[in-house]
Order: C-alpha cells, then structure tokens, then sequence
C-alpha cells in the first residue's frame, strides 16, 4: 500500500512552521498511542504520525521530502536490469548535495526494547487484584563493564578504519561518473569503535541476559486483555541509554458461575414451577457471599433481578457495578401419578382464563420462546 503524504498524515499544508508540525504531532501522538487508545488500528496510525513528524521535524529530510517525496531506499538510480545500488537514500542525497548532518550518532545512547509478558489470572483474582511475582528473561547492563564492553580498566577506541562514524565510503566508477555509496564499517560493524580488551563478562556485548523477579500489582477490576506498563523494567539500553519499558497483558480466566460484562456480573439460577408461580424467598451467591432474593408470584422465565453494587470495583473511578440475575423455570421430570394429575387438574382450571392466548400456548412453550430470546 502506497504510504499516505506526511502532511497529510499530520492534517497541514506544505507551508506549515516548525511549531505547527510539532504541535500536530504532539496531538496526534496522544490521540493514537497504544498506551491510550485500544482500537485494532491505532499502534499503525502512531507509527505513522512518528514517521511523518520524524522527516518533516528535520530541516534537511524535509526538504529532501519535498522535492522527491517518498523514495524506497532499496531502489537503484536508472532504469533497466543494469540499475546501480547506491545504499540509502541518505546517501544519495548526500553524494549530490553535500548532506550527511542528519545522520545517527553510532556512539550516542541507546534506549533498551520494550517486553511483552503476557499473564493467566483467575476470574476472582481480576475483580479483586493481587500482588505477585513473576520471573521475565531479559537482556540488561553489564555489571562488569558498565555496558561498554570493555575490559575493566579498558575502554572502547575509536575505529582507524571509520574515524568513529560508523561509516565507510565506497568510490565506484559508473556510466554516470564517479560515485561515492556510504556502507557500514567491516571493521567495527558500524558502532564506530573498536574493543580490543573485551570485558569477560559480557564478552563485549555491554549486555547479558538474566532471568528477573519483578513484583506485580494487578489492579482490583482489571480485564481480560488490559495492559499493565512498568516504566524501566524493558531491556537495558547500551551506552548509558534508558531501559525500555514492560507491558504486561492480561488474560482472565471464565467462570463456572459468572460472566462478567464491563462492571457488571451476570449468573442464571433455576426457578421450580411452584416456586416462580407461588413466590419465594431465594439465595444467591455473590462475588463476596450470599444474599437473599425475593421472588414475586408470577415470575417468567428469563426474567432479570438486579443486585445493587455486587458487581466489580470500577478500575477508574469510585463503587463498583451491578449483579444481575436471570431466572430459569425448570420443566419438572420423573413425575408420580399423583403429581401428573395435579397438574391436570391445574390445566384444566386454568383453561376458564380470559385470555384466549394462555388457552392455546402451554408454559412449556412460553419457556422455550424465553430460551430462543423471543
């Protein structure tokens, strides 16, 4: 899919100020961060809102942008099966213009990556919260070496072969002239230094796994599929950069009981014949214990009762949500003959009704329609 004009992806005109780009980008990065928004589209639209404020929040990416627009990078010059590759676009811009001011640091800090760790709860243990402790593989600083690589003592040097920028400089004779194509350092795999005492520890990589306990506060309310962000708990970062950060994703268990819907719990308890005709007084179990419920004379099947605040805290916010109850009128089975002709008697009283509808439809039948949610 062709990508869409970064002003466009930042809803401004080509004339737009530094200030107006940061501005929409600021506004959009909130309206469309994963952290905030929970739609299915929203980390693609964050990552474009990024990559559009990242070209055009630099002078000379912006300008390149606007003259040539989107470029593949691994796209030659030319036309034909004969098309040279020259690397990337930066160094295309920067073999006719001169450029190369926007270029990354090899040696500058680097922020660790982000985890996910996905976690199986009960369904109580969601509605109330718990405190736990899991264990995380992960990636983090050398100790030793402070995550420079270096043997102790030792410190990294800067590369002969790239003075330190990560780059080499390729010259080529071509049909178009002399060319000049910018690749990654063999010497020092484009970091720009050279460890020639490498630390014991980590053998030179500055980082080294580790398996971490880390203590997790589940909050009371949370559901299935919420994320739990703990700032700094990610990867290490390399030369003195921040660690990344951990998301936890949360998968709650179903009930034999319960089903939860938002704040509110809902369950289905079985009503006798006599019971739902006559009335009674019923107990249900809650999240917490049990409560009395009263039944008026007449009740239909699938009929709902709500119990105030015995549903789940609310994770933002005060109180918590409802219970509701659906009664179920269960078909009597295994009858005597006694009761059969009880309950003949009764049919046949209850066919001098007025209403001419009861004279043809049976209980039974009401209950199935009930079932089939007519």
């Amino acid at each position: 899919m062709a990508k869409r004009d970064y002003y466009e992806v930042l809803g401004l005109g080509k004339d737009a100020s530094a200030d107006d780009i940061k501005k929409s980008y600021r506004k959009l990065a909130r309206q469309y961060h994963p952290d905030v928004n929970k739609e299915a589209d929203a980390e693609s639209k964050f990552k474009e809102v990024k990559e559009a404020y990242d070209v055009l929040s630099d002078d000379g990416k912006r300008s390149t942008y606007d003259r040539f627009g989107h470029v593949d990078p691994n796209q030659g010059m030319g036309g034909g099966g004969g098309a040279q590759d020259f690397g990337g676009f930066g160094d295309i811009f920067d073999m006719f213009f001169g450029g190369g001011g926007g270029r990354r640091d090899p040696n500058a800090p680097q922020r660790g990556n982000d985890l996910q760790y996905t976690m199986t709860v009960e369904f109580k243990e969601a509605v109330f919260g718990k405190e736990t402790e899991i264990t995380i593989p992960r990636t983090e600083t050398c100790d030793t070496c402070h995550g420079n690589g270096a043997k102790p003592g030792t410190k990294p040097e800067s590369c002969s072969v790239c003075k330190g920028s990560g780059q080499q400089e390729v010259v080529q004779n071509t049909p178009f002239g002399r060319m000049v194509n910018r690749r990654a350092c063999t010497n020092c795999s484009g970091t720009g230094r050279v460890i020639k005492e490498k630390c014991g520890t980590c053998h030179g990589a500055g980082k080294v796994k580790r398996q971490r306990k880390i203590n997790i506060r589940i909050p009371a309310g949370v559901d299935d599929g919420a994320q739990i962000r703990m700032s700094g708990e990610g990867e290490g970062g390399l030369r003195g950069g921040p660690a990344g950060d951990l998301y936890i994703v949360i998968r709650v268990k179903s009930h034999e009981f319960f089903e939860r819907e938002g704040d509110d719990i809902y369950c289905e308890v079985p009503l006798t014949f006599v019971q739902a005709t006559l009335g009674d007084e019923i107990e249900i179990p809650t999240l917490t214990e049990k409560v009395k419920l009263k039944v008026p004379a007449g009740t239909q099947t699938g009929t709902y009762f709500r119990l105030k605040g015995k549903g789940v805290p609310k994770l933002r916010g005060y109180g918590q949500g409802d219970q509701h109850v659906k009664v179920t009128i269960v078909t009597p089975t295994n009858l005597t003959d006694e009761q059969k002709e009880l309950l003949r008697q009764f049919g046949g009283l209850s066919s001098d009704t007025s209403n001419e509808q009861e004279h043809h439809e049976s209980i039974f039948e009401r209950m199935k329609k009930a079932f089939r949610g007519e």
